[in-house]
């Protein structure tokens, strides 16, 4: 499946911005099972662009300087991503939950994609004993690493209620956890709290999803949103498998992952520093279209 990606970002200030410094991790990266063949990035009225290196997690980073007054500044990121994805299937001779553990406390990868850099808490995601207790019962030792992880994800599914009210941006995993609602950060943020409490290596993962439309309509452009999921370390046979507890589904065709994080910090699709003064409001549209299907554009 080719999809080609439309990601929108609008800024408005109450007063003119006189200055900006912000870091942009919009490209999708190169994945298994995905391939980034196209990429273009716009800003207006104006901003300077150059590459810049990723100083944790494994991201494409654009640095974006603004040097002129601005009241509104509007950022468009545009991919055409090939993914290739099969859904994993979980056999008999996949490793338990304990080898898994065992063999990422023993790797010696350096690189930023090593198990060993997501076996621990992180700033968004601390270690709580609630959510482990919560988890565990999906996590025996003896269990084989995708039976357990899809199961953890799908019982997540079910007991937790997708609402866009309930939880912001900052909401830390345990109160999420305690009011069983929340948006995909949420639900990804504590099925990691549960695996790393279990000594297993899980990765934050952000990007898109691909949303289908009922039957005998159209899809609608701008209809789409940024995603959230998770990625199970599974041995060197599986490498990192992508597991979905809002949609208690699998990483597979209809996932394009732009950005691989211990938590949101680090892989948030824009952050910087910005000197002005006044209140700023933000608006963001996605849309995934896969190359086939017709699109009817949303009225304004």
């Amino acid at each position: 499946m080719i999809y080609d990606i439309v990601h929108v970002t609008r800024f408005d200030y109450g007063n003119a911005v006189k200055f900006a410094r912000c870091n942009l991790r919009l490209r999708p990266i190169d994945w298994p099972g995905q391939t980034v063949e196209e990429y273009e990035l716009r800003v207006s009225p104006f901003g300077r662009t150059y590459a810049a290196v990723a100083e944790a997690g494994l991201a494409n980073v654009t640095r974006l300087v603004v040097e002129q007054p601005v009241r509104r500044l509007t950022i468009e990121s545009m991919a055409r991503v090939r993914v290739d994805r099969l859904v994993p299937v979980p056999g008999d001779g996949d490793p338990t939950l304990e080898q898994i553990a065992a063999l990422a406390r023993s790797s010696s990868d350096l690189s930023a994609a090593s198990p060993a850099n997501y076996l621990f808490p992180s700033p968004l995601i601390p270690l709580d004993q609630a959510i482990a207790d919560y988890c565990a019962p999906d996590l025996p030792p003896t269990c084989g690493c995708l039976e357990a992880g899809i199961a953890l994800a799908r019982r997540i599914q079910r007991d937790f209620a997708f609402d866009a009210t309930a939880t912001l941006v900052d909401t830390p995993p345990h109160e999420a956890f305690a009011k069983r609602r929340g948006v995909c950060q949420d639900f990804a943020q504590i099925m990691i709290t549960g695996l790393r409490a279990a000594g297993l290596p899980a990765a934050y993962a952000s990007g898109y999803i691909r949303t289908i439309p009922p039957p005998g309509q159209e899809r609608l452009v701008g209809a789409d949103a940024t995603h959230a999921w998770v990625l199970l370390w599974c041995g060197p046979d599986h490498g990192w498998v992508g597991l979905d507890p809002t949609n208690g589904i699998w990483m597979a065709g209809d996932h394009v992952v732009v950005a691989v994080g211990r938590d949101y910090a680090e892989i948030a699709p824009v952050d910087g520093v910005v000197l002005g003064s006044g209140a700023q409001s933000m608006e963001v549209s996605v849309d995934v279209a896969p190359q086939e299907m017709p699109a009817r554009q949303v009225p304004a």
